[in-house]
């Protein structure tokens, strides 16, 4: 089959004893060309699952879908019996899903794969129908391995992103304690080859970068935010006389220690009439709902599970302040989208949340697992003056502009041209 001519690579990547090494092209090639691209994108995690990997694809595609560039996402399948090439309407954008047999993890409650041996079946066969100019995988895991190994076998460049810490998978391994070592020491290999296969690696944070060149000796990662579109929010700027409501955005799993939250709120009644909402399902509903019973907090605690766009956008709006635990935040587009609504954020001091949450402008840190502190710290923020709250709130929405959308796919635009990117 005749292919249009690849655009260049920007840099050698080589990983092994060598650390990857992220160089311009040469000044003097000639631009690339500015028509629409081709782009697939390998997502082991799309719609309908609900995690911030998930919800970047989705935005990531759409939003390149709007740019007029075709776009193709190579996913799994909602049952094995359900594969097949559909039109999803995604995010205002009609978008190419193909999506491949898929099947259920018991021990997680939503996670699906593709068998790895089909997986690089459909790959082939997606690449042999769809003239690609580049494919974007967003995990080094089944499918975004396969079609990694394939488009390189077939000179197509490829773009890697890595959402994932291989530990917060471990609880769902089935595997012991003890060769806990052995499956991070073989995934993070396996990881290290996938990579150097990449024209570019980015992750969502410096601090995400950070710990991937750390973990597997790689050098240039590039940290590209994965954007939000402010425009979708809507903050209440309004003043509040009581200010009663917390809210938690997110999967209901282990890492993210919403009990911790549940602790601190129940080291605050009666003294403070506070209310918690929880949107999001998860494998941990059972035990945080049981602990919230323990706790005396059964009027107080809200579990909404899974809800709407446009509920979600609205509890935002109607919340007083946002409170995260989690220890695994790569990113987190649930603070994110809480400082996009005008909230204060309360944030565990881990990984790359106090990237968004400075302590003392839009919100405050705490010491993770820390019950007390963080009891005051939502304390202080429902009991502050007015101009103090809406001090926090325009930080927070100050904070939020540096992640708008549009430069995060600028960004991947140039990545895929093979463009230098700016600074």
């Amino acid at each position: 089959m005749h292919r249009r001519n690849r655009v260049p690579a920007p840099h050698d990547a080589q990983i092994g004893p060598h650390p990857v090494t992220l160089t311009p092209p040469d000044e003097s090639s000639t631009a690339p060309e500015r028509r629409p691209l081709t782009i697939v994108i390998a997502a082991d995690t799309f719609a309908p699952d609900v995690n911030g990997g998930a919800r970047f694809t989705e935005r990531l595609a759409a939003g390149l879908a709007a740019r007029g560039h075709d776009v193709h996402v190579v996913t799994p399948s909602v049952g094995h019996r359900n594969h097949g090439v559909f039109t999803e309407h995604i995010e205002g954008q009609d978008l190419t899903v193909h999506r491949l047999p898929g099947w259920r993890w018991p021990p997680h409650d939503w996670l699906r794969f593709a068998l790895p041996w089909m997986a690089k079946h459909y790959s082939r066969r997606i690449l042999d129908k769809v003239d690609a100019d580049v494919v974007h995988s967003q995990s080094h895991i089944v499918i975004g391995r396969a079609l990694t190994r394939i488009a390189n076998q077939r000179g197509i460049p490829v773009v890697a992103t890595n959402h994932i810490m291989a530990d917060n998978i471990l609880d769902f391994t089935l595997l012991p304690k003890f060769l806990y070592d052995v499956f991070l020491k073989v995934a993070w290999a396996d990881a290290a080859r996938t990579f150097a296969m990449s024209r570019a690696v980015t992750t969502p944070t410096r601090k995400a970068k950070e710990f991937l060149e750390t973990t597997i000796d790689i050098t240039g990662v590039v940290p590209i935010s994965c954007g939000i579109d402010k425009r979708n929010y809507t903050p209440d700027l309004t003043a509040r006389p009581v200010r009663t409501r917390v809210l938690f955005v997110g999967r209901l799993t282990t890492e993210k220690h919403v009990e911790v939250t549940l602790g601190a709120i129940a080291k605050l009644v009666p003294e403070l009439d506070v209310q918690f909402e929880i949107v999001g399902g998860g494998d941990q509903r059972k035990n945080l709902e049981q602990a919230t019973q323990r706790l005396g907090l059964t009027e107080r605690v809200t579990f909404r599970g899974r809800v709407s766009e446009e509920d979600l956008r609205a509890a935002y709006t109607r919340a007083d302040v946002f409170v995260i635990s989690s220890v695994a935040e790569l990113q987190s587009i649930a603070t994110m989208e809480a400082m996009a609504s005008g909230l204060p954020v309360i944030a565990a001091n881990a990984v790359a949340l106090p990237h968004l949450v400075h302590d003392g402008e839009n919100g405050y840190l705490f010491e993770p697992g820390d019950v007390d502190e963080l009891a005051e710290k939502i304390r202080t923020v429902l009991t502050a003056d007015q101009a103090e709250y809406s001090r926090m709130q325009q930080a927070s929405l100050d904070g939020v502009e540096m992640h708008d959308i549009d430069r995060t796919l600028d960004t991947f635009e140039k990545l895929y041209r093979g463009e230098p990117l700016d600074g």
